[in-house]
């Protein structure tokens, strides 16, 4: 058993931190092959890290705060996207601590509804296990030079937090996605 400890940093101040994770993890080239290759994503408000006995960033779920629109009426919702676990250190539950610190952090903050999270399809099964939904409905977001669009290039999950997530419908999250 290795011990791990938890931060939970502002997004941007700790974006170098997490960096070397994201560029291991996915290189410009392996992105350039997946279906959101191209995408812009925003940054994250918050991060959860993961970190090894030497302080090593071994873990990374990114928070998103924001307020979208589903079927027309503002609501706040907390995202979770950039869920990485560092390649020697997966199936051992680390990204599950992570996704378990961010939902707790959503649960202290009194003004969140639901959580929303975007995965590859092959991962819906991860996340279904761990108490996440898939979110049938469309998805609607900001892109640079595009406006408003689409977004199906990832599948969408929803977690429940103040209340119980919609699963249906129309989300917009007016803004870039995560």
């Amino acid at each position: 058993f290795m011990s791990i400890e938890i931060d939970i940093l502002n997004g941007d101040a700790a974006w170098p931190q997490v960096k070397p994770l994201y560029d291991a993890i996915w290189p410009p080239e392996v992105v350039a092959g997946l279906p959101w290759a191209g995408i812009t994503f925003a940054h994250a408000d918050l991060r959860v890290l993961v970190q090894d006995e030497t302080g090593e960033v071994v873990g990374h779920a990114g928070l998103y705060r924001r307020v979208v629109t589903w079927n027309g009426q503002k609501i706040n919702v907390g995202g979770i996207g950039g869920v990485l676990t560092r390649a020697d250190r997966r199936n051992q539950g680390l990204a599950t601590v992570a996704l378990n610190a961010a939902i707790q952090t959503f649960r202290h903050e009194d003004s969140i509804n639901f959580a929303i999270l975007f995965c590859a399809e092959d991962r819906i099964p991860f996340y279904a296990s761990r108490g996440f939904t898939p979110f049938t409905g469309d998805v609607y977001v900001e892109q640079p030079q595009r406006g408003r669009v689409r977004f199906d290039a990832l599948s969408a999950l929803v977690h429940d937090i103040k209340r119980s997530a919609p699963t249906r419908g129309t989300l917009d999250l007016r803004g870039l996605p995560w």
